[in-house]
């Protein structure tokens, strides 16, 4: 339903935040974008893509849900740079149960 007489303004300017933590820590940047523009643009322009490790292909996320890297932003969105997994959590549940059969028994 549309509203008559309510003036809505279009932003000039998207902020949005791209974070990237680790263990020990957590980095997060504040970036202006235009509107329009992509994940992939907004962590660019954070420079946060230099902290990771060389040749890490990371995965991206808005909100915890994953996005891909030309999913559009919106004004206030909260960019998250995932690193790769270590270990398949799978593989580590079955190794985990395995190991405590064996103490059980």
């Amino acid at each position: 339903m549309p509203l008559y007489g309510v003036r809505t303004r279009v932003r000039a300017v998207l902020q949005v935040e791209v974070v990237y933590a680790l263990a020990h820590a957590q980095t997060v940047v504040r970036v202006a974008v235009a509107p329009g523009s992509t994940v992939g643009h907004a962590v660019d322009r954070s420079g946060l893509l230099g902290l990771l490790p060389s040749g890490a292909r990371p995965s991206y996320g808005i909100f915890g849900r994953r996005v891909a890297p030309a999913h559009p932003l919106t004004d206030g969105d909260r960019i998250e740079i995932y690193r790769p997994l270590l270990a398949d959590p799978r593989a580590s549940r079955r190794a985990r149960a395995k190991r405590v059969g064996r103490a059980r028994r």
